[in-house]
């Protein structure tokens, strides 16, 4: 008896374990400014992801990330994909973003 709830114990240990981590993020990232050329696609934020420079124009509200007077540059780890409508070409949307 004492075999199959030791047993009973284990594979409950080993199936709680298995669990994903929600909070993974897809990239680190740092933002380092704002973009303050004067074109009709420019604006925004410039941030770095794996060694490429994009820019984004808004984060997801209740994000810890503030961009109102900002001290550049802004260490984060975010969820992100390509923009629908690119001007550019290095526009992003930011799904999901926290500091680092």
């Amino acid at each position: 008896m004492k075999k199959i709830i030791f047993a009973g114990i284990l594979l409950l240990i080993c199936f709680s374990s298995c669990t994903e981590d929600e909070n993974l993020f897809m990239s680190n990232g740092t933002i380092t400014g704002i973009d303050i050329r004067e074109c009709s696609c420019c604006g925004g934020y410039f941030i770095d992801i794996n060694d490429s420079t994009y820019r984004f124009y808004t984060i997801p509200a209740g994000s810890d990330v503030q961009l109102q007077n900002p001290n550049f540059p802004i260490y984060v780890k975010l969820d992100w994909a390509k923009a629908d409508t690119v001007c550019l070409g290095d526009e992003i949307k930011v799904l999901r973003i926290g500091k680092r």
